[in-house]
């Protein structure tokens, strides 16, 4: 099944134009999804959008409502609400470019990819493409999606570019709120010099194929045993990660490290011997 675009329009760079389109770069978490049941009958329960004084209400008669004071509303129809026409609405302007260490982690949120809309967009495309590349450098723009508009921070990848919305600041709660309570003090060098050298032995590339949802396997297995009428078997609570003494977490940390690295090191190959 082809992708279907999130947004389409232009991509603006000064006065160079082309239509693009944009998609999620990412599939929805999880292939588990539950619906509302009920037990006696095993029907599915529908919800129904239904007016406190009036009852049940046809989805398609309502507009959107924004609440000005308790129980006051402004009314927006659909037509009302996509006729506040933005540039961004429709085009991707590229306002400036920025190194991308100077754009810090936590305002970076939705992944999506951009592509030319079209053959005939694909040389202009890569002009702008190309040219970014070269900058090494990431440009940044605005577009609306749905009825927001967003920072978008773009950066060629592989022949297309990758395209992340950025949160505003206001977005963003300030890390004081949560930090200002941790200690000061600074943890004992001979305890952080252990835990280092646990780190050294965790290091490694990262590979996302080695990542899995083990609460979702979890799900399945239980729906499978349900399915099968069998009784799930209880899972044990996990025990309480309450460290009494540090130092000894950490050596028996480093040593059990140790000796699972020993094991999963493969044996030296026997060298080959010169003929006599």
């Amino acid at each position: 099944m082809a992708a279907r675009p999130t947004w389409q329009g232009h991509l603006k760079l000064s006065l160079v134009t082309c239509p693009v389109a944009l998609y999620t770069a990412t599939n929805s978490a999880g292939d588990v999804h539950f619906n509302l049941i009920n037990p006696k009958t095993n029907n599915r329960i529908k919800l129904v959008t239904t007016d406190p004084d009036t009852g049940p209400v046809d989805r398609s008669d309502l507009v959107k409502g924004y609440e000005v004071s308790k129980g006051e509303y402004v009314l927006l129809t659909a037509d009302e609400i996509s006729s506040v026409k933005l540039e961004s609405t429709k085009t991707i302007d590229i306002e400036r470019f920025v190194a991308a260490d100077e754009i810090d982690r936590l305002y970076w949120d939705n992944p999506y990819y951009l592509a030319p809309d079209g053959k005939l967009a694909q040389e202009a495309f890569g002009v702008i493409r190309t040219a970014m590349e070269t900058s090494g450098q990431i440009a940044i723009g605005r577009v609306v999606i749905g009825t927001g508009e967003r920072i978008l921070a773009l950066e060629p990848r592989d022949k297309g570019i990758l395209a992340y919305t950025i949160r505003t600041d206001a977005e963003v709660r300030k890390p004081d709120e949560i930090f200002d309570g941790i200690s000061d003090a600074k943890p004992p060098a001979a305890m952080v010099a252990i835990a280092r050298k646990i780190i050294e032995q965790q290091e490694g590339p990262f590979d996302p194929s080695q990542f899995v949802d083990h609460y979702e396997q979890a799900l399945k297995a239980l729906i499978a045993a349900k399915q099968k009428g069998h009784k799930p078997a209880k899972v044990a609570e996990p025990e309480d990660t309450n460290v009494v003494d540090l130092m000894a977490a950490l050596r028996s940390s480093l040593a059990g490290k140790a000796k699972a690295a020993g094991k999963a090191k493969p044996a030296p190959k026997a060298k080959a011997r010169k003929a006599g």
